[in-house]
């Protein structure tokens, strides 16, 4: 899968690319692209959008983008993540 989020790195859009290699998409490849241009890229890619506003996988109440890939990809179950994902949003 091709994911896609803005560019200048912090610390949920660096923290996402490392959950999802390790517990989602092994192969997973990442763009990092000017936030006006993201949706725009994401649908000529065929790219999932994260950490943009208005998207599934981005900030919604006090919930980070690196929170909604535990929640979406149901791997809540482990603890570890889940504080990771604390810590993120910290």
């Amino acid at each position: 899968m091709k994911w896609i989020t803005r560019e200048r790195v912090k610390v949920d859009r660096v923290a996402c690319p490392w959950l999802v290699k390790k517990f989602v998409d092994q192969d997973a490849e990442f763009f990092f692209v000017p936030a006006d241009k993201v949706m725009a890229e994401a649908a000529r890619l065929g790219a999932i959008p994260y950490d943009v506003t208005g998207v599934e996988l981005g900030h919604h109440g006090l919930e980070c983008s690196f929170e909604a890939i535990v929640k979406k990809y149901d791997l809540s179950g482990d603890q570890a993540l889940v504080l990771l994902g604390k810590i993120v949003n910290g």
